[in-house]
């Protein structure tokens, strides 16, 4: 069998990157589609990013390439494309088109729905996280194929839910099982890299609880002049409830509960991780002047952010805009609440536990609610073949002209633990070009354009070997 040519692989990818994947990638970020959970009626925009997608699937010179959009009724679409191989396994490859809503902070000639591109950086809501996926999907086929070289069966899911949890998920997964078949390979475009110089395997992802937490007082606003002192301040409640579950001080989740123990071979890549980044482990990020990371230890904010627990305020609502703020003792106060929870936590139990803690004993005896929206579970990678290992390494080192790193990312990617359960033999190699400043779901996302054409290349190069193994 022939070997894989991987210059010629990166030439071509290139080529495709420049006159298929980028117009296509403009266009798709002029579109806002917003996930469901941020967009009640997303169906019209959903419907042309589905269109825009399924329309370049179609065009691809792949012989027996089958693209078909699944809809289940009341739920997002999806888009299902399998491409026939040879012999008897299967690769799943996915990502998904569903994309954040705009935020606040755009700097000045940049907006999330209009692509600018400065230089490497394509920027625009949804490029980087994860609109290039489906188009990375297929060209990185089409580079074995070019090639003469053979590949598995495969089978490409692009869900619409993913922003919003993957709630629809589940359904799809159930509908499709006997079209999916068994993957022993599970390729996902939707995750990040430590740097834009190396291939990053993601080994771990955290999962999710988030809902809305609401403390009622009174059954309308009064003078604070009158009532304080009486009245509590429902923000005060507030206050006191979210230290139940969080040290303000620290940030360190308070539940025991919600913490596991930190799997040995997690913890050695932490380090390699903190010693290949050094300050880039903090400083990617877009401190103000003078402030500084929760803690200083490198090795110990890469854990933070991948094996430990850790909550957020994404949302508040029973408070006025400054300008029209009045000498007022408020009724209530909202928050939305967005808790990370560690890969092997169970999140089912973890929103019964949170739930509990908010609830039970209110301050001064308050109506307190806490209602759940969503929940995720996280991930934790099997460990890798030694065919996966030396693919990669060998990929890395081809298109990158370094070694692989691994880590653990923060985020969640539902799909991943659907699929951990369902095919606990499978491989996976999880990655993706969310690097340093590219700020998937807040302002100036972009797209590392020769990341993404490096890592089409070794997806191409990974299931090549898949194969030939």
């Amino acid at each position: 069998m022939p070997n894989f040519d991987a210059a010629r692989a990166l030439q071509s990818s290139q080529a495709i990157w420049d006159q298929e994947i980028l117009p296509s990638l403009y266009e798709y970020i002029r579109i806002p589609n917003k996930s469901p959970a941020y967009e009640p009626r997303w169906q019209k925009e959903m419907d042309r990013a589905v269109a825009l997608i399924e329309g370049w699937c179609r065009k691809q010179p792949i012989p027996g390439l089958s693209v078909q959009v699944v809809r289940l009724e009341n739920r997002t679409p999806v888009i299902f494309m399998e491409i026939p191989g040879e012999g008897s396994e299967t690769v799943l490859l996915y990502g998904h088109l569903d994309k954040q809503p705009e935020m606040t902070g755009w700097r000045a000639g940049l907006s999330p729905w209009n692509p600018v591109r400065e230089g490497d950086k394509l920027y625009g809501r949804g490029g980087a996280d994860d609109g290039y996926s489906t188009f990375a999907s297929l060209a990185a086929l089409r580079l074995i194929q070019e090639q003469k070289l053979s590949h598995a069966r495969c089978v490409v899911l692009i869900e619409a839910c993913e922003e919003s949890g993957s709630t629809d998920l589940p359904a799809y997964i159930a509908h499709l099982a006997t079209s999916i078949g068994k993957p022993s390979l599970v390729v996902c475009l939707d995750s990040g890299c430590g740097n834009y110089e190396q291939l990053w395997m993601t080994t771990s992802l955290r999962g999710m609880v988030a809902g809305n937490l609401r403390v009622d007082i009174l059954t309308e606003g009064v003078h604070s002049g009158d009532a304080s002192g009486i009245v509590p301040s429902s923000f005060r409640i507030l206050r006191q409830l979210l230290s139940r579950i969080d040290d303000e001080q620290t940030g360190r989740v308070k539940i025991d509960a919600l913490n596991v123990q930190i799997p040995p071979e997690r913890l050695k890549q932490a380090r390699l991780t903190a010693e290949v980044l050094g300050d880039e482990v903090w400083n990617k990020f877009p401190f103000v002047p003078g402030a500084r990371p929760v803690v200083t230890d490198k090795i110990e904010m890469i854990l933070n952010r991948s094996w430990r627990p850790a909550l957020s305020i994404t949302g508040i609502d029973g408070l006025p805009p400054l300008g029209s703020a009045g000498n007022v003792l408020r009724p209530y106060t909202a928050c939305k609440i967005s808790l990370r929870i560690p890969p092997r936590a169970d999140p089912v139990a973890a929103t019964k536990l949170v739930k509990e803690t908010l609830e039970k004993d209110p301050p001064y005896g308050a109506r307190v609610t806490f209602e759940a929206e969503k929940s995720s579970t996280g991930w934790d990678a099997p460990p890798l073949a030694q065919w996966l290992t030396s693919s990669v390494d060998r990929a890395s080192r081809n298109f990158f002209g370094k070694p692989p790193m691994a880590f653990g990312e923060g985020g969640t990617i539902p799909f991943m633990g659907m699929l951990g359960e369902k095919f606990p033999e499978a491989q996976f190699l999880i990655t993706g070009v969310l690097g340093p400043g590219s700020n998937a779901h807040g302002p100036n996302e972009f797209l590392h354009i020769p990341t993404g054409v490096r890592l089409t290349a070794c997806v191409a190069g990974v299931m090549a070997d898949h194969f030939a193994r």
